[in-house]
């Protein structure tokens, strides 16, 4: 049976409780993205340019005149600007918390899925364009012209290689693939990335036209991904395991909420000192038996106090599930926290909270982290009441910063969250910070509503929900 239900609680006259007061504001936010983006955009053009110059200075007019000559340049090409966009899609990825916490993580994938299939496409450009090129100068056929760059070509086996796991990592990552598939197996697969880049630098800087002859060229290139690998070593290695060390969390309880939805809380040392704010999310690695090797992004949804720190979790996949079956004391290893959906992007004074489902959480952390002045309105968007399992703790909250709660329970299609029903609930949204959560679908829905009813872009902050 369809359950519809609209519930609102309102508390204007209880008095200020937080000890704390700290508000942000999106303006010096805003203006630190379109500074740090700038920044990477001109360092991002000054690598291309370096790039282009030492390809097109080691090309000398005997060699684009000759059999094959243009194709194996323009396969140089493909092959050098193919190999930076590579590594510049490892470092968006490389959990860099100063970029981070300016760009979000959302913003860094979003340039990294952009920029993927020119990589990919540049170094395909590469090897059809230089096999062919080289056949034609050799005066022999494609197939033949393989075989002898397998035969006769030093480290040629590694970078066919390089290339195989290269086209894997991104054949997975197209959207119909992708969504049919589970996630552990395309993070395995994706790792294959990091290996194509570490196996195929012997090949680019001992075969590529552009290094033979040119040793300013190799110096920028090793420069460069040694540049690179550190990145990747200190975000994502030494960091971590620094911070893991040092806060020693492991598994206290684990409280199955619903058939779905469980706490686990973790306990540990100095937690406080983690410098997470609401609505901010880890990636979190549980040291269990068949779980061990993932690592998976959940949001906090309670503030960390000293020694707790808590999220919950819906089981929507393995993982997921086989997280309610954790003991206490099992060992956990976090990444983070990441995330810009925080606090500090408000700009009006008062705030708009609006979740979908799971997104329910993130929210949670938030409204606790929220200054009181913000008098935030909450809208819980659910399909069951069984999935209101923070009702009491919203509540609580509420009453401490003098809000609002709405739960909007019932089927999408029987209970309409539209634009009249928002402004049925909030009065002034166009005067708010919204602050939205939940699924891809419902973000798009919400921010469609919210756009109807003249809601300005800069007053909207989304975090995506993938389950």
């Amino acid at each position: 049976m369809t359950t519809e239900y609209l519930e609102e609680t309102e508390h204007p006259k209880l008095k200020l409780q937080s000890p704390l007061d700290r508000s942000g504001s999106l303006k010096p936010a805003k203006n630190k993205v379109e500074i740090v983006t700038t920044g990477l955009i001109i360092i991002f053009s000054l690598g291309f340019g370096v790039v282009m110059g030492l390809t097109f200075i080691s090309v000398t007019k005997s060699q684009l005149t000759g059999s094959g000559g243009i194709l194996m340049f323009l396969g140089n090409v493909a092959a050098m600007v193919g190999t930076y966009l590579a590594l510049v899609l490892v470092v968006l990825v490389s959990r860099n918390y100063i970029l981070e916490k300016v760009l979000g993580q959302d913003q860094l994938v979003h340039w990294h899925k952009k920029l993927a299939p020119w990589a990919l496409i540049l170094i395909s450009v590469h090897v059809v364009f230089t096999t062919i090129g080289f056949a034609q100068y050799s005066k022999s056929n494609v197939f033949s012209q393989l075989s002898s760059f397998v035969t006769s070509f030093p480290n040629m086996i590694t970078a066919i290689i390089a290339f195989i796991f290269m086209a894997m990592a991104g054949s997975i990552s197209i959207k119909y693939i992708r969504l049919r598939i589970k996630r552990e197996l395309w993070w395995t697969i994706h790792l294959l990335m990091y290996v194509a880049l570490i196996i195929s630098f012997a090949h680019i800087v001992g075969l590529g036209p552009a290094f033979v002859g040119h040793p300013l060229a190799t110096h920028f290139w090793t420069v460069l991904c040694i540049f690179v690998a550190a990145i990747i070593l200190y975000f994502r290695f030494a960091m971590p395991i620094y911070k893991n060390l040092y806060h020693n969390i492991r598994v206290q309880s684990v409280q199955p909420l619903t058939d779905e939805l469980t706490n686990i809380i973790c306990s540990g040392y100095n937690l406080n000192k983690l410098r997470v704010s609401g609505g901010q999310f880890f990636y979190w690695r549980f040291v269990a038996p068949g779980i061990w090797w993932q690592a998976h992004p959940y949001s906090v949804s309670a503030m960390p106090s000293d020694i707790y720190i808590r999220l919950t979790v819906k089981s929507v996949g393995d993982f997921s599930k086989d997280i309610r079956k954790l003991k206490p004391g099992t060992r956990v290893l976090i990444e983070g926290p990441y995330g810009t959906f925080t606090k500090y992007r408000q700009v009006a004074r008062k705030a708009l909270l609006i979740s979908g489902g799971i997104g329910i959480t993130a929210l949670r952390s938030l409204l606790e982290d929220l200054p009181t002045k913000s008098q935030p309105i909450v809208i819980n968007r659910v399909t069951s009441k069984d999935e209101l399992v923070m009702h009491n703790e919203f509540l609580e909250l509420i009453k401490l910063k003098k809000g609002a709660l709405h739960e909007v329970i019932g089927a999408r299609d029987v209970v309409k969250f539209n634009a009249p029903m928002m402004k049925k609930l909030v009065p002034d949204i166009a005067k708010r910070d919204i602050f939205l959560c939940g699924s891809q679908p419902f973000i798009d829905h919400t921010l469609s509503s919210l756009h109807e009813l003249g809601v300005q872009n800069d007053y909207i902050h989304f975090e995506v929900f993938s389950l």
